[in-house]
């Protein structure tokens, strides 16, 4: 086996999937209630908070009713106005003051748990009662203390952490479907297009 793929191996082994099921329960619970899932992250974080977002909102595996999940880099316009007017460390947390409500649930991504606009996020959030989720690394650092909980990553190297929370999101996801009363896995014949079709 690759090195690369033996540290990805190892560093699996060391996470805890419980709670990443357990907070697909929750979400499988209350999200078809009609709360709101946003979530968070710079870089290739950010591209995996939109992973998780599209999962909800489309389908996983199994059809199933679609779920409002928000990812908060995803509007240019209201990012780059936001940092423009007001910095970016409030690109986050001026959406959440607008969208969010109590009992919503925030998921902030981030390899070193310091990014000022992600922390800041978080801290808005808990102003606002919304539930606030951490996935990060090694230490979460300051979004640890700013939320409620954290799952962490024990790797120092980001693109390892990266590879387990996508991980970790595909778990989520795959609680979701199971409270919302899809299968696991969707029938084979449901993803082919119908026989004669181009």
């Amino acid at each position: 086996m690759h090195p690369r793929l033996k540290r990805l191996s190892s560093v699996l082994e060391g996470v805890d999937g419980e709670r990443a099921k357990g907070w697909g329960r929750i979400l499988g619970e209350e999200l078809p209630r009609g709360r709101r899932l946003f979530a968070c992250g710079n870089g290739g974080s950010a591209a995996e908070a939109q992973h998780l977002t599209a999962e909800l909102t489309g389908r996983f595996r199994a059809e199933r009713m679609p779920l409002s999940a928000i990812c908060l880099h995803a509007d240019t316009s209201s990012l780059t106005a936001i940092a423009n007017d007001y910095g970016y460390s409030e690109v986050f947390a001026r959406q959440l003051r607008a969208h969010a409500r109590p009992g919503d649930i925030l998921v902030c991504l981030s390899t070193s748990g310091t990014s000022e606009n992600v922390v800041a996020a978080a801290a808005t959030a808990r102003e606002m009662k919304v539930r606030t989720w951490a996935l990060a690394g090694a230490s979460a650092g300051a979004l640890h203390a700013a939320c409620d909980e954290t799952l962490l990553v024990p790797s120092p190297d980001s693109a390892t952490v990266q590879e387990v929370h996508l991980s970790l999101i595909h778990l989520i996801c795959e609680e979701v479907d199971a409270v919302c009363g899809a299968p696991a896995m969707a029938p084979a014949q449901a993803r082919l297009a119908p026989e004669g079709a181009p």
